[in-house]
């Protein structure tokens, strides 16, 4: 008989700092990080072996609510960190959080890019269409018609579409979820980490300080008609036909995910030692 105990399943308290969330009261990023720790908890890793990584903003607040390792970064710089981790500890889980404003507005060209190279992480972008941390302007989500104190009528430039272009710049996964599902968001987000590549989950979680009528947002969201596809054209027609608000997995992928850059690395080193060596 072996004398081996199995060790307890990590539960989501698990993977909460003891750290206080100061979000305005309602706001969707509760829920949103609710649902990331009851996702790692379905994968059980362990929180030594995930690392979570933000920029600026109010959803960039995530690392530090986590026992994760973690890093907060500058304004739009989350991806840039986070594929250098990745690449340099293949090991580690990586998910990187971030806001509509960080990630498509000062963070874009880094969000393009990290798409395409396909490295193997999670990017969480908790969209509120507002600029919340900085009281209320528009973002490049925010509806052009949107009408407030700094854009009077409006700012009359059309909405950054982040999933369509998620998808042309080569993201493996893409998927949309709503805060107010806190399971079932817990549910895309670990679907996301398994999916190999770079996987990219675009949250609906309503900023009730600046944007009050989100809260109908529960009214509209709906799952996705039909199930996933692996046909990016199949994909691109129905995210590009939606009307916003369909929630589920919407294009899971298999293309080669980004190299063992730590092996060429290492081999790089190794190189340079024997040539100094010399």
């Amino acid at each position: 008989m072996s004398d081996m105990v199995e060790a307890p399943a990590l539960t989501p308290a698990q993977y909460k700092s003891g750290y206080k969330p100061i979000w305005c009261p309602g706001c969707g990023d509760y829920t949103v990080l609710a649902s990331v720790t009851k996702a790692l908890a379905q994968l059980q890793r362990p929180p030594h072996e995930v690392a979570v990584v933000s920029g600026i903003g109010c959803s960039s607040r995530i690392p530090a609510y986590t026992s994760c390792y973690g890093f907060h970064g500058v304004h739009g710089r989350s991806l840039a960190a986070a594929t250098g981790l990745k690449v340099a500890r293949p090991e580690l889980t990586v998910l990187v959080a971030s806001g509509d404003g960080d990630g498509y507005s000062i963070g874009g060209n880094h969000f393009l890019h990290a798409c395409r190279r396909n490295v193997d992480l999670t990017y969480i972008v908790m969209d509120n269409h507002v600029y919340g941390m900085t009281k209320g302007q528009a973002s490049p989500t925010t509806e052009p018609d949107w009408d407030n104190k700094l854009s009077p009528g409006g700012t009359g430039i059309r909405s950054f579409h982040p999933l369509v272009i998620a998808l042309a710049s080569g993201a493996n996964f893409v998927a949309r979820a709503f805060s107010g599902d806190q399971n079932g968001t817990a549910d895309i987000i670990a679907q996301a980490i398994r999916h190999p590549g770079f996987s990219f989950v675009e949250i609906l979680s309503p900023c009730v300080t600046f944007r009050p009528e989100q809260r109908d947002w529960k009214n509209l969201v709906h799952p996705a008609a039909v199930e996933h596809t692996d046909d990016a054209a199949r994909a691109a027609r129905r995210i590009m036909t939606d009307d916003g608000f369909n929630i589920g997995v919407l294009y899971a992928g298999n293309r080669p995910v980004y190299p063992g850059g730590a092996v060429a690395a290492k081999q790089s080193v190794a190189d340079l030692e024997a040539e100094f060596a010399l």
